[in-house]
């Protein structure tokens, strides 16, 4: 009796794992080519202002290379 209950159990974690993997192949799919394209059109359409040497001022960018002066101190 104890047998047959631990290969019900087996049987019904099997089953569930089964309805899992279906329900994964079922969920829409595009190739990586396509998504990259996609993922490139965003980012040279839309702003972002979290690198503003590309979007926006490049004055006030404190991270931005000093271009033209030596950022060299001497003690």
């Amino acid at each position: 009796m104890v047998r047959q209950t631990v290969s019900e159990a087996k049987l019904r974690k099997i089953l569930e794992l089964n309805d899992k993997l279906k329900e994964q192949l079922e969920i829409p799919r595009i190739p990586v080519s396509e998504a990259s394209r996609s993922l490139i059109d965003y980012c040279q359409t839309n702003p972002d202002m979290m690198v503003p040497s590309v979007w926006g001022n490049r004055s006030p960018d404190p991270f931005a290379e000093p271009v033209g002066e030596c950022a060299c101190v001497l003690m």
